[in-house]
């Protein structure tokens, strides 16, 4: 592994931070947008009170623009379509989330474009146990996407991108592709290819889902309740916009991201042993 794969995204931007990424914030977020479709159509899920009225935010400087869209429903806890950055200067963080509810144990989904200004690019399904321990799970929904994930780490105009966050890289399934490449149509389109049969395989899990027993499903909400907010919580990019909104801003902002108020509100849904 070359220091190539392990610079940040703050020395990237540091190289180009004034090019304007307007084009790639359409292209990536349309793609993002049909993904939450598909889940929208799938699933009756509602936007969350958390985020109504977030289309559409900038930082008082301007520094910052983005918008939010979370959605809740019975089987889907945490669908998320949501973007962050500075389309004239660089820097995008693109999202496209989905943490599924007890019923199923099928992997959450979750897609991520970014430009810093590079292209970058991520694309996993969390797990929902201990894969080390967890042998059959495993093999049901990481080996069929072996193949492709292998594929495309071999395809030369990618690098590797190395979180910096430690628990960040301890979330990752053997499937995630985390990679980076420049920023052009081409690349864009090798994602959005790569993405037709990623997600197409992940509908597929849900319709051949078998269900959590109920008893189960208390302990299933605190290991995914856990892993979310986790995740959100350590993820070295808040350095960014905490930086730039202030401490009490950018803390409003991530507990929208995390879902808290959809956690609180569904804790007790799973009968206790």
């Amino acid at each position: 592994m070359g220091a190539h794969e392990t610079r940040t995204i703050m020395e990237f931007l540091a190289e180009n931070p004034d090019v304007d990424v307007s084009r790639a914030w359409e292209r990536c977020l349309g793609i993002h947008s049909k993904i939450i479709d598909r889940v929208r159509a799938r699933f009756p899920v509602r936007r969350h009170a958390q985020n109504e009225g977030m289309d559409y935010w900038t930082s008082p400087d301007r520094q910052l623009e983005g918008g939010f869209w979370g959605y809740t429903g019975e089987e889907v806890d945490w669908a998320v379509y949501s973007w962050l950055g500075n389309r004239k200067a660089s820097l995008l963080d693109m999202n496209a989330t989905c943490f599924l509810s007890q019923q199923t144990r099928v992997p959450h989904l979750c897609v991520i474009f970014g430009t810093i200004p590079k292209l970058y690019f991520y694309a996993e399904y969390t797990p929902r146990v201990d894969l080390r321990a967890n042998h059959d799970y495993l093999v049901r929904y990481y080996e069929p996407a072996n193949e492709d994930f292998l594929k495309f780490r071999a395809d030369p105009t990618w690098t590797r991108f190395v979180s910096h966050g430690t628990y960040l890289r301890a979330l990752m399934s053997p499937v995630a592709t985390s990679s980076h490449a420049e920023l052009n149509d081409a690349n864009i389109d090798t994602c959005e290819k790569y993405l037709e049969k990623f997600v197409d395989r992940w509908f597929r899990w849900l319709d051949e889902a078998v269900p959590v027993p109920e008893e189960e499903r208390a302990a299933q909400q605190d290991y995914d309740y856990t892993v979310r907010e986790l995740g959100y919580r350590t993820d070295p990019m808040n350095v960014l916009p905490q930086r730039v909104l202030g401490a009490e801003a950018f803390n409003r902002r991530l507990e929208m991201r995390i879902g808290t108020r959809q956690m609180a509100e569904t804790r007790t849904r799973w009968p206790r042993r």
